[in-house]
């Protein structure tokens, strides 16, 4: 075993042996091995085709194809989504558990994507969730994530292989993405479990702050979630989960302006329901935005939106599953300016032929049905168009590992 030279000077002097000083470096040695042996390592690797249009334009970006969330720059043509790699120590079953989660980003998806407050600019690598979990032993327990966690809120999420389509909705574009702040779990049962929080702001973005009054307050985003599972005795319903939640805090503007800057509410309920049939399953979820990007949008006036959304899944097989999404929008700017509504519907294909492999081929459609007050100008849920209406044809490929 090799000692540093100041071990050997003090045992030269006969202030340490050698032998308690390779104890002690046997002994921290043993305590990294403890730390590092239920360490994992996870991920995927998102692959993309697109082609993308819009009746009598060449032009997608003018439409809702160009505008739907992650397919920016994507249009016709062959893609790399991302690359996500998870390091992660979960907690153990002991009363005072300690553990943590780092989940970076690579590629074009990480671009832009929960930026830290200190950075100079856009790059292919991001942060997606870094926080320590801990658990404190009051009733039942109480979990914390203490660091940046992926929002309380919402039926998908950024990691597209979890979701039941690649395309995400027009919901999903809408909600809070990320937070960097602390969050508390309680499970009172198998059935109830609550969430509460609270973070720097409702828009991502590591270390971001309220600039709404130059920093001189103490103004907080604050967030809370309740999930109901069906208990065993609900029949076919048994598993089904219940979920409403709520994120309300400081979601942008300009700096000590008040016409530009404020607060955002966001509202969720959904629920995935089980059916009599065991390969068929069904989703719902509902979004309400008040005062959508926290100030005054188009035409200087509030923003409010409402988006419903309907899932269905057929399992046809242990490899081939249908998954049907269709969501109905509306977009309404106050003050007279104008009121704006649409559908899209997706249907995907998932045939897994490959181990540890999502393969998916999409079709999707979007529709504004109404424009803003006969202007000409589309509304959709992340803004306006020029055109109203767009299809979509996309395939993708996910290595899980």
């Amino acid at each position: 075993m090799k000692f540093n030279k100041w071990t050997l000077g003090l045992a030269a002097i006969g202030a340490v042996s050698l032998a308690s000083a390779a104890r002690a470096d046997e002994a921290k040695l043993s305590q990294v091995q403890t730390a590092l042996s239920d360490t994992t390592i996870s991920g995927y690797v998102s692959s993309s085709a697109n082609w993308t249009w819009s009746p009598g334009a060449d032009n997608v970006g003018t439409s809702p194809a160009g505008n739907i969330p992650l397919q920016d720059g994507k249009a016709n043509g062959f893609n790399l989504d991302v690359v996500q790699v998870t390091i992660a120590k979960p907690q153990d079953e002991s009363e005072w558990a300690a553990g943590y989660q780092v989940s970076l980003l690579f590629g074009p998806d990480a671009t832009g994507w929960n930026p830290s407050a200190n950075s100079t600019g856009d790059s292919d690598f991001s942060i997606q969730q870094a926080y320590i979990a801990l658990r404190t032993p009051v009733g039942n327990g109480i979990d914390w994530k203490v660091g940046v966690f992926n929002t309380i809120v919402g039926y998908e999420s950024f990691d597209a292989g979890s979701n039941p389509n690649y395309t995400r909705s027009w919901g999903w574009a809408v909600e809070p993405t990320e937070h960097t702040g602390v969050l508390g779990s309680y499970k009172f049962n198998d059935e109830f479990s609550v969430s509460a929080g609270v973070a720097n702001t409702l828009v991502a973005g590591i270390n971001s702050r309220n600039t709404y009054d130059n920093n001189n307050a103490w103004h907080k985003t604050v967030m809370g979630s309740a999930t109901f599972s069906a208990p065993s005795d609900w029949g076919w319903l048994a598993g089904s989960a219940f979920y409403a939640g709520m994120v309300y805090g400081f979601a942008g503007g300009t700096e000590g302006d008040a016409t530009q800057a404020g607060n955002q509410v966001n509202y969720y309920a959904g629920a995935t329901l089980n059916s009599p049939w065991q390969n068929v399953t069904f989703g719902a979820a509902f979004d309400y935005v008040q005062n959508a990007g926290g100030g005054e949008g188009l035409g200087g006036a509030h923003v409010n939106e409402n988006i419903w959304g309907l899932y269905n899944t057929i399992k046809a097989t242990d490899k081939l599953s249908f998954n049907t999404r269709g969501e109905f929008w509306g977009v309404d700017v106050k003050d007279g300016v104008g009121y704006g509504n649409g559908v899209s519907l997706t249907e995907t294909v998932e045939y897994d032929l490959w181990a540890n492999v999502v393969s998916r081929l999409e079709f999707r459609y979007d529709h504004v049905l109404r424009s803003a007050s006969g202007s000409g100008v589309y509304l959709i849920p992340t803004g306006d168009v020029d055109r109203a209406t767009s299809y979509g044809l996309y395939a993708n490929i996910i290595y899980k590992f």
